[in-house]
């Protein structure tokens, strides 16, 4: 096993000490150690002398001071209790030796076909959405809540189960190269690339960048692959081998690109699409072929459409009809923080409060509007992080959207200070005749709490919805509980 947390071992695990902003990992190596460790990796050490310098010796074993040590309670020494030998395994670069061991295990030990998953917003929930589409056909690993980052993939890798005989990685990246370097460990068969939208926008500058970073995802690709892209995407939809060879991407590779979406170039197309108390129903067609099968989601909004699209693609390079893909699809009921929707004291909570951007903020907003209810409806939005110089016109953009679409709910509560744009953007652009929402906003998450405890009634619905940083997981769990 390989552990990034002091703390928490499996047994005979590598631990990797990683040099964040704020913490120095490698003074926890003790303490993985003498919760079971075997061995670590250190950019720290280059010989056990300078290890003992950092640490101290002494007869009962090695120990650590206050600095070392996350939780001393008192000044002074704290002893670790070592009852196993050890090893350190000197590397200049933790996080880059950990890749290396990813790729390593990926090359030598998992044989199985990968399925590789990125995109701007959706990518969690196309990933397990294309692990049910091809659970039609296959026992399919899959990508464990959020590990989709240049630490999480190499670990991913190396646990994947070994009677799969497909996986479905997630891939997520926020900066320049890392997609290069997590794909390289995945080393995926085939990619799905959902959208290219603004979230990372901060650190990437411009949405073409972001949609040249996502095609990177083609880099750990053997000699041939599949590449499949959301027709529907402003800028996924014009990508062909010549655009990707200007890039400077895919150009020793042979690669077949299928797009799908609801458009006519679209590959594999969803048609004749109704929504039926806010659950779509509708046809898939693979348009070469004329195979297509018509069924109706067990999740809500729109925006699911093309997720499921994208699985019964993915399923189909592997051999498994639409009909049997669609089916299989058909039973998903989301992923926690995601549009899960839970029914309590008559109270309808939708939890989409994992994380947003601009578009996903909308697609939630319109699941809230399109839910049949008795009663009240209420939006709980909260700052959306990481969207650079624009972040004011982004918000106010989507209150514009609520403006535009008639979704005025009868309570739009806002918690952080960009959320504030929202009820701006919403209500410059009400005409006279429309109610406005009743507006409240809040600087702190014990605040809004205190409020939705007091003026919750049996009949409401509510929506969750804003960065996973301002907190609105932790609502919702207590709202839960309460």
């Amino acid at each position: 096993n390989i552990s990034l947390n002091s703390r928490l071992m499996k047994g005979r695990d590598l631990f990797v000490p990683v040099i964040g902003e704020r913490v120095d990992a490698h003074r926890f190596i003790l303490q993985a150690i003498s919760n079971g460790a075997v061995c670590s990796f250190t950019s720290r050490h280059k010989s056990l002398e300078d290890f003992k310098k950092d640490f101290g010796e002494k007869e009962s074993g090695f120990i650590c001071d206050e600095a070392f040590s996350e939780n001393s309670e008192k000044k002074g020494k704290k002893s670790h209790s070592l009852t196993h030998s050890f090893a350190l395994i000197s590397v200049d670069d933790t996080v880059a030796a950990l890749q290396a061991l990813g790729a390593y295990y990926r090359d030598n030990y998992v044989k199985t076909p990968f399925v590789g998953v990125t995109g701007s917003v959706g990518k969690t929930t196309t990933r397990e959405m294309i692990a049910s589409a091809l659970s039609a056909g296959f026992r399919v690993y899959a990508t464990k809540g959020n590990s989709n980052s240049q630490v999480g993939v190499p670990i991913t890798v190396t646990e994947t189960d070994s009677d799969a005989q497909i996986g479905v990685i997630e891939l997520g990246m926020s900066e320049f190269g890392e997609m290069t370097r997590i794909s390289n460990v995945a080393k995926p068969d085939t990619a799905v690339i959902t959208n290219i939208g603004i979230s990372h926008i901060n650190q990437l500058k411009t949405r073409e960048n972001i949609l040249i970073q996502k095609l990177h995802i083609t880099d750990g690709m053997r000699s041939v692959g599949v590449l499949i892209l959301n027709g529907d995407d402003e800028y996924l939809k014009d990508i062909d081998e010549k655009k990707l060879h200007e890039y400077g991407i895919a150009e020793d590779k042979e690669l077949k690109l299928l797009f799908y979406g609801t458009g006519e170039k679209c590959d594999f197309r969803a048609q004749d699409i109704v929504l039926k108390d806010g659950y779509p129903e509708f046809t898939i067609v693979d348009t070469h072929t004329g195979e297509s099968a018509r069924k109706r989601l067990s999740v809500m909004g729109d925006h699911m459409i093309l997720n499921a699209v994208a699985s019964v693609c993915a399923a189909s390079v592997y051999g498994i009809k639409i009909e049997d893909s669609f089916s299989a699809l058909s039973g998903f009921t989301g992923v926690k923080g995601r549009g899960e929707i839970y029914k309590v004291s008559g109270m309808t909570i939708i939890d989409d409060s994992y994380n947003a951007a601009p578009d996903s903020m909308k697609a939630g907003l319109k699941v809230l509007w399109d839910m049949p209810c008795g009663n009240r409806k209420k939006a709980v939005l909260a700052d959306m992080l990481e969207l650079g110089e624009k972040e004011t016109e982004y918000h106010r953009e989507v209150g514009e959207f609520m403006a535009q679409n008639g979704i005025l709910p009868d309570e739009l509560l806002l918690l952080g200070n960009l959320s504030e744009n929202i009820a701006k953007g919403l209500t410059e652009n009400l005409s006279s005749r429309e109610k406005t929402p009743s507006i409240k906003h809040f600087s702190e998450l014990s605040e809004l709490m205190d409020y939705l405890k007091a003026s919750l009634k049996s009949g409401d619905t509510v929506l969750f919805k804003g960065s996973n940083s301002m907190g609105l997981s932790k609502a919702v769990k207590e709202l839960l509980e309460d």
